[in-house]
């Protein structure tokens, strides 16, 4: 039954193809009612037809979407990439973005502009390079503040066993329109406490990888409550800045 439907459905489409290339060539002696309706159906099916091809398109585009393919360094226990960068938002982007508008569950931006210029859109990644199935767009116009970040609410798990002998390493992709400074800053909230950690993501090459070492905290680790990251930008003004890629690794330092 399957294959004789299949069969079925093959013989109808092609005869729909072959009545729409004779339509075709008909179309500049058809008479004009004849036409009027012709056209009526073929937007019809054009619309059909070009959602399907969405869908189709965005499926079998590189990489495939929820993946979670991660480069890993050697003896890694925890590993993360954000929701931005693995599946598709129900709102994909924020233009003339105020303070705290949110990406997702995962991604807020944060600025103090009078009047923002700025907007945020997560886009298909399609290079074969990319493990990322999407991508951060941001661009900034005119700028009036004093600071501009993406804030970053790490899931609970990284916080589970987390001690000071450990490693969060941060690898990123990122492309710019013009030169900017870009700092990651990692918190780690420990009862009433807060401790941060600070690092300059460089630019020199696309693929940059900050590590934060918690050796050099005095952080509690009974009391650990939640960790995130602020991506800060730099007199971010006039610039387009898209991250193809964000991920967040874990491993225990090794022992000398």
């Amino acid at each position: 039954m399957g294959k004789q439907g299949s069969l079925l459905r093959n013989m109808l489409a092609g005869r729909e193809l072959a009545f729409w290339r004779s339509r075709a060539d008909e179309a500049a002696t058809l008479p004009l009612e004849a036409l009027r309706a012709s056209r009526s159906k073929a937007r019809a099916l054009r619309g059909e037809i070009e959602r399907f091809l969405r869908v189709a398109e965005d499926r079998l585009a590189l990489p495939r979407i929820g993946s979670s393919a991660i480069l890993l360094p050697h003896n890694t226990d925890w590993s993360w990439r954000p929701e931005l960068w693995r599946t598709p938002l129900p709102v994909p982007g924020r233009s003339s973005a105020r303070t705290k508008s949110a990406l997702g569950g995962e991604v807020t931006l944060f600025h103090d502009c009078r009047h923002s210029e700025l907007t945020l859109r997560q886009l298909r990644n399609q290079r074969e390079a990319d493990l990322a199935p999407y991508g951060l767009r941001m661009d900034v116009f005119g700028f009036d503040g004093s600071f501009l970040s993406i804030v970053l609410d790490l899931p609970g798990e990284v916080a589970q066993g987390l001690q000071r002998r450990h490693l969060i390493r941060l690898d990123s992709i990122i492309e710019v329109e013009a030169p900017l400074e870009i700092f990651a800053r990692l918190n780690v909230r420990h009862g009433p406490n807060t401790e941060q950690f600070v690092r300059e993501i460089s630019l020199e090459q696309t693929a940059a990888v900050v590590e934060f070492d918690l050796a050099y905290s005095n952080i509690n680790e009974k009391r650990i409550e939640k960790v995130w990251v602020d991506l800060i930008f730099e007199n971010p003004q006039m610039n387009q800045v898209v991250i193809r890629d964000l991920t967040f690794s874990r491993r225990p330092r090794a022992e000398i």
